[in-house]
């Protein structure tokens, strides 16, 4: 769907551990204990000559003070969590010329960070409506001191540090312009340099009139269906209760420059920010002589509710068991895989504690921090979980300890291999019987696939910078991982303009064996439903197919058509957002017709818009239309039935799943075990980072965050790699092929880190079509091509590209492609990643290279060129 903008979250949602399966918790929402019950008061009692505190059927000892135990172990262990800082924002208008005859606009926060205006002007008489104009950059008599030109559209100023007399730190920019100034208005988003975030106006930019002739925009002030404009900041502003601000004066009939009256108001916005706190746990280990068990004490200064989710293991076992009771108080069996036990609260109320036996039986103890549904505290140092030593160990027996540790992993991986290689003589033995069984091979194949990415997996090392693999190898894979069998080849199959005929799926199918000759095995149709907005993304009654691209049956027929080609079809559901049928007493549209009747308990209760009655969001909220709460059980329950029922109505083999940042993807996770889709693929798309209009070369929190959402899903989907696409954008575009390799000397996108789930592509409806939102560089096409579908990952190619003069080039690639095998985890050494040019060298079949610098292979392997063109090559090992 179309993203305005640069809309994106201020820190990104870490993941719940991998380790014992705990992506699905969406269920601890209503077992979540209450405080009240949790935090129960302990009396104290004598037993055995010691204090211990008793709480339920468990009897837990204190530590005496002055008591040495004789410490097994003892860390004290950084942990980082997010936390919300709440202030305002305000925008001024100062319409009284100061004593150099200036009139002024001011922009400021209260909210500690980095403060950056992105901003540019529009002119009397410009063309367009509100808020699509196009940006100009602003005379330089208006640029205030520091800013910084961006292309040639924007400017970047930072705001200046203040102080007040409360003592808090103001933050604000002024903008000096004069009474008669040509200037219609002013553009601008916020951003805060340090999150990388952007704070917006519904997805779209907050525009100050300064002149009285709008020629179709909306004046500050003036009261529209939101209560005020310019509403909310983004995705972190609240709804303004206030007065709606007036100007100070009018003049009714006046458009020109002649006589422009220019208003005079104050207004101030709630603001929240999500920003990092360092905070520490201390785990210590204590032998308990009278009961020769393993005295566990934990204590941390993080405030609020903290729940240690955790197990323990016995020798070298990697696996988490549970103890058998008496448990700690307070303490949860979670899925029969773990404990979640609350700490108490500190006497001094800085933070909370708790101590327990366990039988000495147990060599370890494994635990993460829980803070809530969706945020989960591990080890910081590895990105895993936290693993404590029960027993005292020196560091010889700690280096055999690795090294068995080593042991297990290879025998684990030997007996991986010899399952897929029993797997791949199955196939081989039924070539001269059943061969041509399709079905038989491609069940045989999602099994090779399957135990690949276990077996891929024994040997990852997370951290919280990325992971190559994200996954556990200890969760069950799902027979369906997302990734079809790992060679697939994906194609859009629509634009934006699609919809206009009316019959896009019968011209869609005539297409069908043209596709399926060209090499591509999977093709993404466009949102089948009945749509406020033609282009289907704006979805009303689910259950009616009948949409602009054409009617139910027709939709089947396209279906079978490239069934019957070899080729998988992929829905495009939109599942954040839903437009209602129906108002309410208030007038709020937010009651829903057709067979999904759900009222506005289904709409989350934060998005100030639709006055939904749900839970908060567990996502980005997309101000367009209400937001849907996949926390309540008849919603997701209702989703799953109405999936489940395209699945067998269509025929669809997967989905393409839109706007992910909405909600969190333990839904999507739940959503895809109950249909069990052959492949799918998430949106999550938001901004990389840049400073001062300069892409980041470091772009690990950009590609973290989608991570995260894939890893919540529990690598049931794929995600967009938007990230390589925002690479490969400056790369070419500013000839700086070294922004393909990372610090660690592999791609910097999603497909350096997890290839398997990467859906690599460089256009799509959003961003090219007639939207055009992030165009591609015009011209390199093909080299963006010669990148994605050489490289690892699931390649991706938009319609409007294949059916064009690029299609001869981009046939080549995929046949390449199919010929060598390349697949989603296909290996990959960058040879060169240097100014003007990009080598790669691929399961050392293949070697590209992009730039205009010359390149050839060398070694010992006879390469032979497989495809050339216009700054791009493409060799293949001969024979």
């Amino acid at each position: 769907m179309s993203v305005g903008g640069w809309c994106i979250p201020a820190i990104p949602q870490a993941a719940p551990p991998a380790r014992s399966g705990l992506h699905g918790v969406a269920f601890l929402v209503a077992a979540r204990p209450r405080a009240g019950r949790c935090r129960a008061t302990t009396g104290r009692v004598r037993l055995g000559g010691r204090v211990v505190a008793r709480a339920g059927a468990a009897e837990t000892p204190v530590a005496g003070a002055g008591e040495d135990a004789g410490a097994v172990f003892s860390e004290k262990f950084p942990v980082r969590r997010s936390r919300t800082v709440e202030g305002k924002a305000w925008v001024r208008v100062d319409a009284e010329p100061d004593g150099a005859g200036k009139c002024k606009v001011v922009v400021g926060c209260d909210v500690r960070g980095k403060w950056v205006l992105h901003w540019g002007v529009s002119y009397d008489g410009e063309q367009g409506s509100w808020p699509g104009r196009e940006w100009d950059q602003p005379p330089l008599e208006m640029r205030p001191p520091g800013s910084v030109p961006i292309k040639d559209y924007a400017i970047e100023t930072p705001l200046e540090i203040l102080s007040s007399s409360e003592g808090r730190t103001l933050y604000e920019v002024q903008i000096k312009f004069d009474k008669d100034t040509p200037v219609a208005a002013i553009n601008f988003v916020l951003k805060e340099e340090e999150t990388c975030a952007w704070f917006q106006h519904k997805g779209g930019d907050f525009r100050i009139p300064l002149s009285g002739s709008l020629g179709g925009g909306l004046p500050f002030g003036e009261k529209q269906d939101i209560n005020i404009w310019p509403g909310a900041l983004g995705h972190v502003l609240k709804e303004h209760k206030g007065s709606i601000p007036q100007p100070e004066e009018t003049v009714p009939g006046n458009t020109g420059l002649s006589g422009k009256h220019i208003s005079g108001f104050y207004e101030e916005y709630p603001i929240l920010k999500s920003d990092y706190v360092q905070n520490f746990v201390t785990v210590t280990v204590r032998k308990d002589n009278e009961t020769h068990k393993s005295l566990v004490e934990f204590d941390t200064d993080i405030p609020g509710e903290v729940i240690i989710h955790w197990g323990v293991r016995k020798d070298n076992n990697l696996t988490w068991e549970i103890p058998p009771e008496p448990h700690p108080p307070t303490t949860k069996i979670f899925r029969q895989k773990a404990l979640q036990t609350m700490l108490q609260q500190k006497a001094d109320g800085k933070g909370n504690s708790i101590s327990f036996l366990l039988d000495a039986q147990y060599s370890g103890l494994f635990f993460v921090l829980k803070l809530d549904e969706y945020t989960w505290l591990r080890n910081l140092e590895n990105g895993s979980d936290f693993c404590i030593p029960l027993t005292r160990v020196d560091q010889r027996e700690s280096t055999q300890a690795e090294a068995q540790k080593v042991d297990d992993k290879s025998s684990q991986t030997d007996g991986l291999i010899s399952d897929i290689r029993n797997l791949v003589v199955g196939l081989s033995s039924r070539r001269g019987q059943r061969a041509k069984n399709k079905v038989l091979q491609e069940d045989i194949l999602q099994e090779i696939e399957r135990l690949a990415a276990e077996a891929y997996s024994i040997f990852r090392s997370p951290t919280t910078g990325g992971a190559e693999e994200a996954a556990d190898p200890s969760s069950p894979k799902p027979a369906c991982s997302g990734t079809g069998s790992g060679f697939e080849i994906l194609c859009q199959g629509f634009n934006w303009e699609s919809h206009k005929s009316g019959k896009w799926y019968v011209e869609l199918g005539t297409k069908a064996r043209e596709l399926s000759s060209l090499g591509f095995t999977i093709i993404w149709s466009p949102p089948p439903t009945d749509s406020v907005s033609p282009e289907g993304y704006m979805p009303r009654d689910l259950y009616n197919l009948n949409s602009r691209y054409g009617t139910m049956d027709e939709l089947r027929e396209v279906v079978n058509k490239f069934h019957e080609a070899g080729i998988k079809v992929l829905g495009d559901a939109v599942l954040n957002h839903r437009c209602a049928q129906f108002q309410n007493n208030n007038g709020v549209w937010n009651i829903f017709g057709g067979r999904m009747n759900w009222d506005d308990r289904a709409v989350v209760a934060d998005d100030p818009h639709f006055q939904g009655r749900g839970n908060k969001s567990s996502g980005d909220n997309f101000h367009a239309a209400p937001n849907i709460d996949h926390s309540q059980e008849f919603v997701r329950n209702d989703l799953i039935e109405w999936l489940c029922w395209m699945r067998k109505e269509v025929g669809y083999d997967g989905w393409r799943l839109d706007f992910v940042r909405g909600f969190w993807g333990g839904y999507v996770k739940d959503y895809l075990e109950a249909t069990e889709p052959y492949f799918a693929v998430g949106e999550y798309w938001d901004s990389l980072s840049y400073t001062y209009g300069e892409m980041d070369y470091n772009q690990d929190a950009h590609r973290q965050r989608i991570v995260d959402w894939i890893n919540a899903t529990n690598g049931t989907a794929g995600a967009f790699d938007v990230t390589t696409k925002g690479i490969l954008h400056a790369a070419l575009e500013r000839s700086e092929y070294w922004r393909l390799s990372d610090e660690k000397g592999k791609p910097p996108g999603v497909l350096g880190w997890w290839p398997s789930r990467a859906v690599t592509f460089i256009e799509n409806h959003d961003t090219g079509s007639t939207q055009g939102h992030w165009r591609f560089p015009y011209g390199m096409e093909l080299q963006g091509y010669a990148y994605i579908l050489t490289h690892p990952g699931t390649p991706a190619v938009f319609y409007d590209h294949i059916f064009s003069h690029l299609q001869p080039e981009i046939a080549k690639f995929i046949s390449i492609r199919r010929r060598q095998k390349i697949h989603c985890r296909s290996k990959i050494k960058i040879l060169k990643a240097e100014r003007s040019l990009y080598a790669a060298e691929i399961d050392e079949k293949l070697i590209m290279k992009i730039g205009s610098e010359h390149f050839e292979p060398s070694g010992p392997l006879n390469w032979t060129v497989a495809a050339e063109g216009q700054d791009y090559k493409i060799w293949e090992v001969s024979p």
